[in-house]
């Protein structure tokens, strides 16, 4: 393509769409859904090397979340409504004059309407050295993938300068990347702009003793660098010097508003691109600014993605001619900081006249709860900090006057009146869902005039709860309300084949000794299912639970065992992660990271020999993908004669126990890691659960293996063992609660035994343990009294139910290469077991290879995974 092509505005007019961010692509959506895509011609100039991602979940790439994972571009959707998308492909300047746009690339568009959607950048303070080795910012994903690398490779400390959202962020991916991790904030608190004093008490306390320093109250004053000029230290403005190398810069955001500045739009004093109402532009009525970009007609940049969404939707409906209009935003928050709830709303600092503070505190909790009522007792805002969990009913309150007291508001939950108040007491124009401004009683209307009945019904016809998914729970509790008023039974069975939950199946199922799938389904499904064939929601489950107790009720708990075979879904049917060019992948278990030269020879040999892609996990093993299905039970033949076993990446049930190297090699640490990670990966192996199950034991308080993202983590200490439970590092990140500390090596084990099979007994299906453990009620109090002090009596039944699986454990790959039944189903055509599967392809890559998927080209840069436009 030429690079100085212009390309005119032929039959249809042209919109021309600057940034291609979270509020960009909510434009592009706002257009589709007004048929704009349809009348107009719509080019999309991104400047980032990727199309539109979750910038609000960012730091979840650290706990293992993909950039692909984090992508919020569908490119079908692209490819649908014929959009031109150009990614890493900056418009550099803009003739208004001309109305024409010119990228980096040389590409001209003529455009009719121009909409700038080109953010924030972010602020890093005119500090001596600030571009020095080592000097970060913390803003897009490849900052991150800098970070990371230079963070492995050069730092052992690291400094984030901003103790802000995005600061606090920073400084735990370093934590998680194992670095001494250290907080400079100017301010004399930690998110000075949306807690107060209390607030930021409670939660520097709390993130003091996750192991993160923090010096508030100070400023940088300069870098320090060796003779090489990378980072050294820190000067500070008390006259202390800060050792570190490694320093993140994360003081604020200013607007990216130089291209408009360029072309002679109107700009604030102090930055934003001045736009009306519409979000046109004050200056041109061609133009247009939405998000971080702009200053909206009431003199402010908003910095959240819920006014940039509003923002969007006003652009696209004023240029469909609809009207609409923004004249400010909400900027309540709820987030969820190194595992911490953080919420503020309203006028979160009290600072309306003759107002009043209703405080509930508790340091040793880390709780902080503070509302700001009227002198007639309307709710005017609030500050939560350690359990926001009634955060959304608060804000909906908020302008009003509550149907209870104050004071029961702030009380922790479960007390008094605030056990009664929930949802359901909203008035119908009560915002739940502040990302996409979706009020109550919009989602009421989703159920009773739009018929849904599910929540994910209610999220595809409002949007509600598909941003940063806050607000689910409090969908879940309007819909079933709403249906119940309708008189509509909720049917609140595992499917639509047994009315009984998947606790209550378990139960069944442990009390009745029942064994097999069909005996269940047609002892206590529903009526009209008895004596069918089930479905793809119940069979797993049940599949599930009668493997977790196979050797107490007298069950085969191998998973390709007669009936227990047809139950399983893809990966376990073929124990094998399918891959999504139709291969599998191979994951030996390395138990505690630990293995033999012999070990890692024969695995090299093996991949070397069956030409598979090899790669190291976060959760040490080595991954072997492109094996062909036909080709598994050759490759764990020469594996299991090697001593490995299978990992169990395929199934719900233990992936890996992750470990430090511990006292034995590390001067920090105090217990012997990597023995008590092997311990617990060979004694909790094979253990079938309802979701899967990730573990790490940290040798030491610096915490390097990452033990508290973990659904089960063990952190050593001088006295013996802490345990943390219910984390996860995945899609919704959240920090592990302590259940129990200073343990022994027999009391850790038996408490984990206990919390586990509690959560397989208790835990719905393919919930984690840490929505479990916010799900159930009484929540972290109510699991440590079952657990730890036996509460129900039920510990010693729990106890004897994981002794039965440890005693009864068998190597499901080492019993499958033994048995020329199993083997059978190993091949890709069963009329034709000796011909390979002809889709199944590969192309060479960095001396390795990769899945041979189409390309679909987006404008310059071709993008992997469609096929060709």
């Amino acid at each position: 393509m030429s690079t100085t092509a212009s390309v005119g505005t032929g039959p249809r007019p042209t919109i021309v769409l600057v940034g291609h961010g979270m509020v960009g692509q909510r434009f592009l959506e706002a257009l589709a859904e007004r048929g704009m895509t349809a009348t107009h011609r719509v080019v999309v100039l991104c400047e980032e090397p990727r199309p539109a991602y979750d910038r609000v979940q960012l730091t979840s790439y650290f706990s293992g979340r993909t950039p692909e994972e984090l992508s919020m571009t569908d490119m079908e959707f692209i490819k649908d409504h014929g959009i031109e998308l150009y990614v890493g492909d900056p418009a550099e300047t803009i003739d208004r004059e001309a109305k024409k746009v010119t990228a980096r690339s040389g590409l001209a568009v003529d455009y009719d309407v121009l909409v700038l959607a080109t953010g924030s950048y972010p602020f890093v303070p005119p500090v001596p050295n600030k571009d020095a080795e080592g000097c970060f910012v913390y803003r897009t994903i490849e900052d991150l993938l800098a970070i990371e690398e230079y963070a492995k490779s050069k730092a052992t400390t690291g400094a984030v300068v901003g103790g802000g959202l995005l600061g606090l962020e920073a400084a735990g991916a370093l934590k998680g990347l194992g670095l001494t991790s250290h907080i400079v904030e100017f301010a004399p608190r930690l998110m000075p702009v949306q807690v107060d004093d209390g607030g930021g008490a409670a939660l520097l306390r709390t993130i003091e003793e996750m192991g993160l320093t923090v010096h508030t109250g100070v400023g940088t004053q300069e870098i320090v660098t060796d003779d090489s000029g990378a980072v050294t230290g820190m000067k500070l403005s008390d006259g202390s010097e800060l050792a570190t190398d490694l320093v993140v810069f994360s003081a604020g955001v200013r607007p990216r508003d130089q291209l408009a500045r360029d072309c002679g739009l109107t700009v604030g004093e102090r930055g934003g691109i001045t736009v009306d109402e519409q979000c046109r532009t004050v200056s041109d009525p061609h133009v247009f600014a939405i998000g971080e970009c702009a200053l909206a007609s009431d003199g402010r940049v908003y910095g959240l993605v819920a006014p940039g969404y509003e923002q969007a939707e006003t652009a696209a409906a004023t240029i469909a001619q609809d009207e609409a209009e923004f004249t400010g935003a909400d900027l309540s928050t709820k987030l969820k900081l190194l595992g911490v709830d953080v919420a503020s709303f309203g006028d979160a600092h009290g600072t309306a006249e003759d107002c009043l503070d209703v405080v509930y505190s508790d340091s040793r909790s880390g709780l902080y709860k503070k509302l700001v009522i009227g002198r007639d007792g309307t709710l005017l805002g609030g500050i939560l900090v350690g359990d926001a969990e009634a955060y959304g009913t608060l804000k909906a309150f908020t302008g009003s006057v509550p149907p209870v007291s104050p004071e029961s508001l702030v009380l922790p939950a479960g007390a008094g009146e605030s056990a009664q108040l929930g949802p359901t007491a909203l008035p119908d124009d009560a915002i739940i869902c502040s990302c996409n401004n979706v009020r109550k009683g919009t989602i009421r209307g989703a159920v009773t005039e739009h018929n849904c009945t599910t929540v994910p019904e209610v999220k595809k016809c409002t949007k509600a709860g598909t941003t940063c998914g806050s607000c689910v729970k409090v969908l879940g509790q309007l819909v079933n309300a709403e249906l119940e008023a309708s008189g509509v039974e909720v049917d609140k069975g595992l499917c639509g084949c047994f009315s009984q939950t998947r606790e209550e199946l378990y139960e069944i199922v442990l009390a009745l000794r029942i064994n097999t799938y069909q005996q269940l389904l047609d002892r206590y499904g529903r009526e009209d299912a008895r004596g069918g064939d089930g479905c793809e929601v119940c069979k797993p489950a049940v599949g599930s639970i009668i493997a977790s107790l196979a050797p107490t009720i007298g069950a085969d708990g191998y998973v390709l065992e007669g009936e227990q075979a047809s139950l399983q879904d893809t990966n376990d049917h073929f124990l094998a992660n399918l891959q999504k060019n139709g291969s599998y992948s191979i994951v030996p278990r390395i138990p505690g990271g630990e293995i033999t030269p012999e070990k890692l020879i024969v695995i090299g040999e093996v991949a070397r020999d069956f030409g598979l892609y090899t790669k190291i996990t976060g959760g040490q093993r080595i991954d072997m993908f492109g094996a062909r299905v036909e080709q598994l039970p050759l490759i764990w033949a020469r594996l299991v004669d090697a001593g490995f076993e299978s990992g169990h990446a395929y199934g719900k049930a233990l992936r890996t126990v992750k470990s430090c190297v511990g006292q034995t090699w590390c001067r920090y640490g105090v217990q012997d890691s990597v023995r008590m990670a092997i311990d617990l990966e060979l004694r909790y192996r094979g253990l079938r659960s309802p979701h899967k199950l990730k573990s790490a034991v940290s040798g030491c308080a610096r915490e390097c293996a990452e033990a508290q993202s973990k659904d089960f983590g063990i952190i050593a200490t001088s006295n013996g063992w802490n345990l943390y439970v219910g984390g996860n590092g995945g899609a919704t990140p959240r920090h592990a609660d302590l259940l129990a500390q200073d343990l022994s090596d027999a009391e850790l084990i038996r408490l984990i035994d206990r919390f586990l099979m509690f959560y397989i007994r208790t835990a719905d299906r393919l919930e984690r343990t840490s929505t479990w453990l916010e799900r159930i009620e009484g929540g972290l109090d109510h699991v440590r009294d079952v657990v730890v002090h036996d509460s129900l009596g039920i510990c010693e039944e729990l106890e004897s139910l994981m002794a039965a699986h440890v005693a009864n454990y068998r190597d499901e790959w080492a019993e499958t290469i033994n048995d020329p039944e199993k083997l059978s189903r190993f091949v890709s055509f069963v009329n034709a077991p000796d011909t390979p599967d002809p889709v199944v392809g590969f192309v060479p890559e960095r001396d390795q290879i990769k899945p041979d998927l189409p390309l679909l080209t987006i404008g310059t840069r071709p993008l992997e995974g469609s096929a060709q436009r």
